[in-house]
């Protein structure tokens, strides 16, 4: 490819920490952020742990009831537009753009773009259509649409930044912002962009994880430590967690002419459908043995170069099941064993975030020579027999990493990251 895609910047709104030090610190030490919870001001819900995002909080649909922590700035005429995920979203874009040495002038010329994935704010949402009926629409927030439809990140941080290159946002549920980082590298790789932004963000409200529960998709497990379990024999569901991470993806030329800091390259990616069932994973991982292996095939990589797979695996019952028939046709049935963890042991599934979250995760782990381990794995299902699911982070620097991501209707998006040259 005569464009090379890297990563420059990453900014981090989770439950696991709200700055690179403190997120390679949990993920290194397998430390997790949940916390128990209480949705809707009922007890007697079952679901009863989240992936919380500290400091913040938007306890009312109206902008000036909002808090975050001092350190974050979010200039109060922008809020106004914004859903509690936009103003994660800010914080983290912020951060990146720091990261990556850049100044807002920098991005307004044309050659940088913005792709975003969110699915919307229920919650804001909600109360807009409410305010409407309540009113027979004679009156209703001027800023209602903007700030709740799944397109908000991008209309807000587009005209924030001043984005004048390629906008878009993307809606594929949990695969959401997986689809906005690979679309984002064909820019960069077919010269029609110089500079991407990439951004996921989800609200961690009771609209946005309490819906979940009549899917049976939820931990009805009550104990922080042990709720969401991946590749566990007793894993129950996962657990809600929201947030934003930010991404800046640059033309490799371009990061070396100004002396950036280059994480990982992008060395490839690629998805599939399973062509299967509106939410309920292949049951033999079809979709995603696709993804991962047109993946590697675009990176021109086989099987036993990969180092390190991010698995999707959220902690339900079917979806890890799925995705360990995927690993063992993609690597074991090759004579390849990477190492393997799901890092929503620790955060929790961020739905449309999780994607461009586990890559900056993995983008991490390049960076600092280290492998996460599988959190909170006490008795692993028995399929799973045979992959390399290490208990604890190693100090093994891995040169090729797989990043896996699946949504509902059975879209599946990997990427390949690589060790820059």
């Amino acid at each position: 490819m005569p464009f090379l895609p890297v990563i420059t910047g990453l900014g981090f709104i989770t439950s696991i920490g709200q700055d690179q030090a403190a997120v390679r610190t949990s993920l290194r030490e397998l430390r997790h952020g949940f916390e128990p919870v209480e949705f809707l001001d009922n007890p007697n819900l079952p679901v009863k742990v989240a992936g919380t995002v500290k400091g913040f909080s938007f306890p009312t649909p109206n902008w000036r009831d909002w808090n975050w922590p001092d350190r974050f700035t979010v200039d109060r005429e922008l809020v106004r537009g914004l859903a509690p995920h936009g103003v994660y979203a800010v914080c983290a874009l912020d951060q990146a753009l720091a990261d990556a040495g850049l100044e807002p002038a920098q991005l307004t010329d044309g050659t940088t773009g913005l792709f975003c994935a969110s699915a919307g704010s229920p919650f804001m949402l909600g109360n807009f259509l409410t305010q409407m009926h309540a009113s027979r629409g004679e009156r209703g927030n001027p800023m209602g649409i903007v700030s709740s439809i799944a397109g908000t990140l991008n209309f807000n941080l587009a005209a924030h930044y001043k984005i004048a290159g390629a906008v878009c946002g993307f809606v594929s549920a949990c695969a959401s912002s997986s689809h906005a980082l690979g679309y984002a590298m064909d820019e960069i790789r077919l010269g029609r962009q110089s500079r991407m932004l990439v951004v996921g963000a989800e609200d961690l409200t009771a609209e946005s994880v309490v819906s979940f529960s009549s899917l049976r998709a939820l931990s009805n497990n009550p104990d922080p430590a042990t709720a969401s379990r991946p590749f566990d024999r007793r894993r129950d569901g996962f657990v809600g967690t929201g947030g934003a991470v930010a991404l800046v993806i640059e033309d490799a030329a371009l990061a070396r002419s100004r002396g950036a800091h280059i994480y990982a390259e992008l060395a490839g990616w690629g998805q599939a459908g399973d062509g299967y069932s509106v939410a309920a994973s292949h049951p033999e991982g079809a979709g995603l043995r696709s993804a991962m292996q047109r993946t590697l095939a675009d990176a021109g990589v086989r099987a036993p170069e990969v180092a390190y797979v991010n698995a999707h695996a959220t902690s339900t019952v079917a979806g890890d099941r799925s995705e360990s028939l995927a690993l063992h046709a993609v690597f074991t049935e090759q004579g390849a064993k990477p190492r393997i963890s799901s890092t929503k042991a620790l955060t929790g599934h961020g739905l449309s975030l999780a994607g461009a979250m586990e890559a900056a995760f993995c983008a991490l782990a390049i960076d600092d020579g280290f492998i996460p381990g599988a959190a909170h794995l006490e008795e692993p299902d028995p399929v799973c027999a045979g992959l390399d699911l290490p208990r604890a982070s190693l100090d093994e620097a891995p040169a090729l990493v797989l990043n896996n991501s699946s949504g509902f209707g059975g879209s599946n998006v990997c990427h390949l990251l690589r060790r820059p040259t």
